[in-house]
């Protein structure tokens, strides 16, 4: 397996949300952390926090289910840009998730963002995932 910290991270919540557990443990990066802030900020979890063991360093993420049969909050999350093919966009160009009911995650030159934020600030860049 490679060095992919974006994807492994997605295949965790994905698994996680298809067994529907309720935590998930990661192993902690910038871009994980800033990743975990933005699903937070969006609604898609309850909580995460950073975890120390030994010198590695674990974020936990609390995830958040809806309703009797605990249905997931995040329906779908999917890869966009890939180590093999990376996938950029100016501001003009990013596309809407789902009509906007979604968020893409962005990097940009001013960090990690969602596509409104980066259409508000008028800056592209490479498209992470999709969220819904």
């Amino acid at each position: 397996m490679g060095n992919d910290t974006i994807a492994s991270m997605i295949t965790s919540i994905r698994n996680a949300n298809l067994r529907r557990t309720k935590v998930v443990q990661i192993p902690a990066t910038n871009t994980t952390r800033d990743i975990g802030k933005i699903l937070l900020r969006e609604g898609f979890m309850e909580s995460f926090r950073e975890h120390q063991e030994d010198k590695n360093s674990f974020l936990v993420f609390t995830l958040k289910y809806r309703g009797k049969k605990k249905k997931p909050q995040i329906t779908t999350l999917r890869r966009i840009s890939k180590p093999g093919l990376r996938i950029y966009s100016n501001h003009k160009e990013i596309p809407k998730v789902l009509g906007g009911i979604g968020i893409a995650i962005l990097s940009t030159s001013q960090g990690i963002v969602t596509d409104r934020e980066a259409r508000q600030k008028q800056i592209g860049g490479e498209i992470l995932c999709y969220v819904w």
